[in-house]
């Protein structure tokens, strides 16, 4: 009998699925259980019913897995940063390796075995150079806050992040492992000095407020440090007074910015930017390559190992396994970057190419490539602004020429029908596709599969702690 909404359950978890769950069955119906890990036997009670399977919570850990460990932060059960803080990182590894060689094999009907060993972070914790912090007039109540007999206050001015799945109340952070530690310590500065000063937190359902976001952003190759810190409208003496404050008590911080979005959406970007101290941006290495990040640049979040994986990308272009001596007689390639950002993959393959030309939907972020390129004195990459599936034209190969190499690295959603048959209609020697999600990457694979070898995928941790996972492919013309 199939298990409805409500109904409890006691159930061994068999295996780590997609984002994190654990997974159970049930008289043969698959059951997603966040938190789980496999080897716990759990007392689970069914919070969504679905045709072909169900999804439920813990309510009792009754065995738990020999491979269970106590999380390092005290919110790693509640809030969705850390989905995987209760699993040692070496488990973690070999379940994200599996997941890849899982969409492989099910969704691109690949042979698993190309799927080679996952590369690690040499960083469980405090990996990441930006951490963006919400407030709210409402924070999230833990389960034993909601269980308690006596009401529990949720109203206040809460700092931290979004609880999963609710754009409308903060869990209120009372430490944090993403980011360097001094990243929590400022943001618990902002949460104190605005109570201290009546300064209320932004409420989403009434757009009011003041305090929207912080955004703070690192390098670690130069020592820098940006505070952002986004209101809902404008108060100069508010925000120069917090500048003020926050300066006398960070030595850390080298500059600091106001973004002042008054709509209703709830992004960290503003409709306007002030510098109030400081250059206004960072800069940031990968390899050899320096980037300028401003307040809404995109970069990858994990400066060490991006380099990692472009390091992969790079060696996926070239023909074979070669020495440096060897690659710097090879004949320079003509390469394409789809879905470029700020032009970090464009640069890093520079010194291989005769040309990288860098295609990317967004204006800002083609700027953004502009200037890195003008940084690091780089005169063989250009940028051009468009949307891939209309950019990619006979117009854009008339103008610079077939590529030798193309180079992908799309979105989450993947890449856009159109764009892989015009991809697989182009018969390129080599395309390298590099990818945030496996699942759609597999997809895209399978239909690319029909012309091209897919003769290696590479996975990459680049978030510890969490069932995210990054994947190189290398195809070559069958």
């Amino acid at each position: 009998m199939s298990l409805k909404r409500g109904e409890e359950a006691v159930v061994e978890v068999e295996a780590a699925a997609f984002k994190g769950k654990g997974v159970a069955r049930h008289n043969g119906m698959a059951i997603f259980i966040p938190g789980a890990v496999p080897g716990d036997r759990v007392k689970v009670r069914i919070t969504k019913r679905k045709k072909s399977y169900r999804e439920a919570r813990i309510l009792e850990m009754l065995d738990p897995s020999e491979d269970r460990i106590k999380p390092r932060c005290r919110h790693a059960s509640t809030c969705g940063g850390c989905t995987w803080q209760q699993l040692p990182y070496e488990k973690q590894l070999e379940y994200k390796e599996q997941q890849v060689r899982d969409h492989m094999e099910r969704i691109g009907k690949l042979d698993p075995s190309i799927v080679e060993t996952i590369i690690g972070c040499d960083e469980e914790f405090y990996y990441r150079n930006k951490m963006e912090y919400s407030f709210g007039t409402r924070r999230w109540l833990s389960r034993d806050e909601i269980e308690k007999d006596e009401y529990v206050d949720d109203k206040g001015f809460a700092a931290g992040l979004h609880a999963p799945g609710r754009f409308d109340k903060i869990l209120d952070l009372q430490e944090c492992h993403l980011q360097h530690p001094v990243s929590f310590r400022i943001l618990d500065q902002v949460r104190s000095w605005c109570i201290e000063n009546g300064v209320p937190a932004y409420d989403t359902k009434a757009h009011s407020g003041f305090m929207r976001h912080l955004v703070v952003r690192t390098s670690k190759a130069n020592n820098e440090l940006m505070v952002n810190l986004v209101t809902n409208g404008e108060d100069d003496h508010i925000v120069g007074k917090l500048a003020s404050h926050l300066l006398n008590h960070f030595s850390e911080i080298t500059t600091i910015l106001n973004n002042i979005n008054d709509q209703r959406n709830p992004t960290a970007i503003g409709h306007t930017e002030k510098v109030l101290s400081g250059s206004g941006y960072i800069t940031d290495s990968i390899g050899p390559w320096s980037f300028r990040i401003s307040a809404n640049s995109f970069f990858q979040t994990n400066t060490s190992q991006a380099g990692k994986l472009y390091k992969i990308a790079r060696s996926f272009c070239l023909d074979d396994e070669m020495s440096s001596k060897e690659i710097g007689s090879q004949p320079k390639k003509l390469i394409y970057d789809l879905y470029c950002g700020v032009g970090s993959i464009s640069l890093y393959l520079s010194d291989i190419a005769k040309k990288v030309v860098g295609i990317e939907l967004s204006d800002v972020a083609v700027d953004n490539a502009r200037i890195n390129a003008l940084l690091n004195e780089t005169e063989n990459v250009h940028f051009l602004t468009g949307d891939m599936k209309d950019t990619l034209n006979d117009e854009l190969i008339n103008q610079h020429g077939m590529p030798d190499c193309l180079v992908t690295d799309p979105p989450r959603a993947g890449m856009h029908p159109d764009v892989v048959d015009r991809i697989c209609r182009l018969k390129l020697p080599r395309v390298v596709y590099v990818s945030c999600n496996p699942s759609t990457q597999a997809r895209d694979l399978k239909t690319l599969s029909e012309v091209y070898q897919v003769d290696q995928v590479q996975p990459v941790d680049m978030f510890p702690q969490t069932w995210h996972i990054e994947s190189v492919a290398r195809l070559s013309l069958k």
